[in-house]
């Protein structure tokens, strides 16, 4: 079975860090781009980061330079650091995987999808 398990949420004060993990398995890892999500309440989800099978990574623009994406191929398992966490991070964090980096942004992409982790940062 293909499972993508987020974890590494909690409660945050503006200007902390928090590192999310991925840990994936039931896919080739190496195969796929994993792609990070997040889901605040009454808004839509949103792209935060995408990091290529060969690893490139990409960002949206509000976490540029706070946030930063790996993957361990070893342990099957992608990180998202965060830096100088902001209120306005608050959300619900996914992991989701494809085979391709194209698109990560657009509502399609996606082929598996954790469940997810709550960031909570606090003014």
């Amino acid at each position: 079975d293909v499972q993508l398990q987020a974890s590494g949420g909690g409660l945050v004060q503006a200007g902390g860090s928090l590192r999310l993990s991925c840990a994936a398995s039931g896919f080739i890892f190496d195969d796929y781009s994993i792609g990070w999500f997040r889901q605040a309440p009454g808004k839509e989800r949103e792209g935060v980061s995408c990091i290529s099978g060969i690893g490139d990574t990409y960002y949206t623009d509000s976490v540029g330079g706070r946030f930063t994406m790996s993957r361990d191929s070893a342990k099957n398992t992608v990180y998202l650091q965060m830096h100088s966490l902001k209120p306005e991070d608050t959300a619900v964090y996914y992991c989701a995987a494809d085979r391709s980096d194209a698109g990560w942004r657009s509502r399609g992409w996606g082929r598996y999808w954790g469940q997810g982790t709550q960031v909570t940062v606090s003014s």
